[in-house]
């Protein structure tokens, strides 16, 4: 088991460096990337560019500023090239927005496509399949962006049921801050629940045929044991994979769309405007953010694995 987690940790250190240099080198080759152009100023004259290429060690093999943007990025020091703030007091301000906009999407498209996708197996060439199978698809069709505005126009601007837009923090008040993040949850959840509830229905269907099932039934267990204790439970470990990577996707950035839509300033929405404005650090360290947290929910996904299906086992 010990030599499994050092193994595990020397790739994912491995991944998070790769990560890191493909990042870094993508940015250093766009022609007219060179951050000195942002940092001098739009007024600024070849002296002052030439000036600040030096200061900021522009000038240096590519590898030497790697290493040094690296030194920053791992010691909290890395400023934007744009706001001339550090990257992480930016990120710091917009992670309560994006973690509150993916753990509740995340709760509300697990518990939806759960109950869809075992309704539509258990009832597999039915009306009732047929129609969870098209609103499965319709999901996966629409935009987010395109969900949120459609939300926002029935109900913010039309009804005035939920606010147009905004974060309001959980500390202002958990009635507030739902009433505040309902629409964006539904906006993030509906591709997920139109996936999810495929997957699971597809799962559950090959699972039912399966001889542990049958075996169940033999001995007289009741459907409703036979569903929980055996289909569900193996069923659900694809949507554990999915769910892992999808989930640090939205906190690494993934929501973009539905951030900047409802005005929420998270992550997404500063990645977004990073990009826009060619301004690496903050790219460089959100591509990071969300590197890590898709390692960490990698490790979390075996365990989460082993214990809904104990023929898995991590290798030692």
């Amino acid at each position: 088991m010990i030599r499994f987690v050092v193994r595990r940790a020397a790739s994912a250190l491995g991944v998070l460096v790769a990560v890191s240099i493909l990042t870094f080198l993508i940015f250093a080759a766009i022609p007219n990337g060179n951050p000195a152009l942002r940092l001098a100023g739009r007024t600024a004259s070849p002296q002052d560019i030439a000036a600040v290429t030096k200061a900021y060690g522009f000038n240096k093999p590519i590898y030497v500023q790697y290493a040094k943007t690296m030194q920053q990025v791992f010691t909290g020091q890395i400023q934007s090239y744009t706001q001339h703030v550090t990257v992480m007091s930016q990120i710091k301000r917009g992670l309560p927005a994006t973690v509150s906009l993916a753990i509740g999407a995340t709760v509300l498209w697990l518990v939806v496509a759960i109950i869809l996708g075992l309704a539509a197996a258990l009832r597999a060439g039915s009306a009732t399949d047929t129609s969870i199978t098209v609103l499965g698809f319709a999901g996966i069709s629409a935009p987010s962006f395109v969900v949120g505005a459609i939300l926002l126009y029935l109900f913010a601007f039309k009804t005035h049921l939920f606010p147009n837009g905004g974060y309001v923090g959980i500390t202002s008040g958990v009635g507030t801050w739902f009433h505040h993040m309902v629409l964006p949850w539904i906006s993030l959840a509906v591709l997920y629940i139109g996936i999810y509830s495929q997957v699971l229905r597809s799962t559950v269907v090959e699972t039912l045929s399966e001889d542990f099932v049958r075996t169940a039934r033999a001995k007289g267990l009741s459907r409703r044991r036979i569903l929980t204790g055996h289909v569900l439970r193996t069923s659900l470990i694809p949507l554990v994979s999915l769910w892992g990577l999808d989930f640090a996707g939205v906190v690494g950035g993934g929501a973009i769309l539905v951030e900047t839509v409802f005005n929420l300033h998270g992550v997404g929405q500063y990645v977004q405007q990073s990009v826009s404005a060619l301004d690496v650090p903050p790219i460089l360290v959100t591509v990071l953010f969300g590197a890590i947290f898709v390692v960490l929910l990698s490790a979390l996904v075996d365990v989460i694995y082993a214990a809904l299906d104990p023929r898995i086992r991590l290798a030692a």
